[in-house]
């Protein structure tokens, strides 16, 4: 599986036999990275995954109270990679620079104490106020 950014300066690709942990998030802060009211993270074991390219990173911190760093294009600004301190083994790569309408679906929502109301979620998906604490 291969993802890009919107110019094709920074990619990603996926070994085909990695099995991603895609996570939707409603924290202000992917909806701010993403310019929607969401963001989609599929995570995988950072081995499965070779970035290659020009890439910038900003680092901030999380409601979780660890950082979180977003790897992105330095041209066009299309985020391409994540990395969280709390999972250092794991790489997220956003859904989204995937651009495939068949990419398996979230296995969780979380900080759904921002979700716009307007937003509607699949059927069946665990949804947590915060993050996975359920809290």
């Amino acid at each position: 599986m291969l993802a890009h950014c919107q110019c094709g300066v920074l990619q990603a690709s996926v070994t085909d036999d990695a099995q991603p942990t895609t996570v939707l998030c409603h924290c202000d802060d992917c909806q701010r990275r993403s310019g929607s009211p969401f963001g989609v993270i599929a995570y995988f074991a950072k081995e499965a995954v070779t970035v290659s390219g020009e890439a910038r990173e900003y680092r901030r911190g999380s409601y979780s109270g660890t950082a979180l760093t977003n790897g992105f294009c330095p041209h066009c600004g299309s985020t391409v990679y994540v990395l969280l301190e709390k999972a250092p083994a794991l790489i997220g790569v956003p859904v989204g620079a995937f651009a495939d309408p068949a990419f398996p679906a979230p296995v969780r929502a979380v900080w759904e104490q921002h979700r716009h109301p307007w937003v509607s979620l699949p059927d069946g998906i665990p949804t947590f106020a915060r993050g996975t604490d359920g809290k």
